[in-house]
C-alpha cells in the first residue's frame, strides 16, 4: 500500500469513527438536558444516560482492538486450543443477554476434542462476536444455532440463525468496518464486530463467509484449516 493510499484509508476511517460516536454523544446530551426539565424521571435518565456511556465505550474497545490487530500487537495463531470448553462458556455467558432479546441460543458440537488454530483469548472474541450479532439482529423469536464441525479436512465454527437476515447483495459486505444493513442501521453495536471475526481467522489460515436472505436468517461461517 503506497503512503498516499494509507492516509486515504486513514482518514476514511477517523471519519467513520467520528461519525459513530457522534449518535451516542448526541443522546447522551438530550438525556442530560432533559435531567433539568420539572418532573423528569431521573433515575429513568440516569439508567439511560450509563447505557449510552456502554456503548461509546463498547466501540473504543472494539476500534482499540482491531487496531492492535491490523498492527501485528496481538499473536493470533499462536497454538491450539481445544474449543469445546471455550463454546460452551461463551455460549452459556450469553443466555441471560439473548433471552432478554428474545433470540434463542443452541450449541451443536461434533468432536469435543475438536481443536482450533487460535490462541484461547482469540477463539473466545471470535464467538463472542458471532453470538452477540445474532442476538443483536436476529430479531425476536429467532433461534441461533452455534455449531462446530468438521467438513472436508477443515474445521467449521458456524453461527446460523433463522431470524430476520439481510438482503442476499449486504451479505459480503458485513465484514466490512462500521457496515451496518438495514434492521442493524436501527440498533445499537459497534458495527466492528465481523470484521475483527474476519482479521482474526484470516490470521490463523482460514476464511470466513456469511450467507443470508432478507427474513430467512443469517448464516456466519469460520473455517479453519485442521490442527
Amino acid at each position: 500500500m503506497s503512503r498516499s493510499e494509507y492516509e486515504e484509508l486513514r482518514m476514511a476511517f477517523t471519519a467513520a469513527v467520528s461519525h459513530e460516536l457522534r449518535t451516542p454523544l448526541a443522546r447522551l446530551v438530550t438525556l442530560l438536558e432533559s435531567a433539568d426539565l420539572p418532573d423528569a424521571d431521573l433515575p429513568a435518565l440516569l439508567g439511560r444516560a450509563r447505557e449510552q456511556v456502554f456503548e461509546m465505550t463498547e466501540l473504543v474497545d472494539d476500534i482499540l482492538f482491531l487496531s492492535e490487530l491490523e498492527q501485528g500487537r496481538e499473536v493470533v495463531a499462536l497454538g491450539v486450543t481445544e474449543a469445546a470448553p471455550v463454546l460452551r462458556d461463551a455460549v452459556a455467558e450469553r443466555f441471560d443477554r439473548a433471552e432478554r432479546a428474545g433470540v434463542a441460543l443452541e450449541l451443536q458440537i461434533e468432536d469435543e476434542t475438536m481443536l482450533v488454530p487460535l490462541r484461547r483469548r482469540m477463539l473466545r472474541t471470535v464467538i463472542e462476536n458471532l453470538v452477540e450479532n445474532a442476538i443483536r439482529y436476529g430479531g425476536e423469536g429467532a433461534t441461533c444455532v452455534v455449531s462446530l464441525r468438521r467438513e472436508d479436512g477443515t474445521v467449521v465454527l458456524e453461527a446460523s440463525d433463522d431470524g430476520a437476515g439481510v438482503p442476499e447483495e449486504d451479505a459480503p459486505r458485513l465484514f466490512e468496518r462500521f457496515f451496518r444493513s438495514d434492521r442493524a442501521r436501527t440498533t445499537r453495536g459497534s458495527g466492528l464486530g465481523l470484521a475483527i471475526v474476519k482479521h482474526v481467522v484470516e490470521s490463523a489460515g482460514g476464511h470466513v463467509e456469511a450467507r443470508g436472505a432478507k427474513g430467512r436468517g443469517l448464516d456466519v461461517r469460520c473455517v479453519f484449516p485442521a490442527s
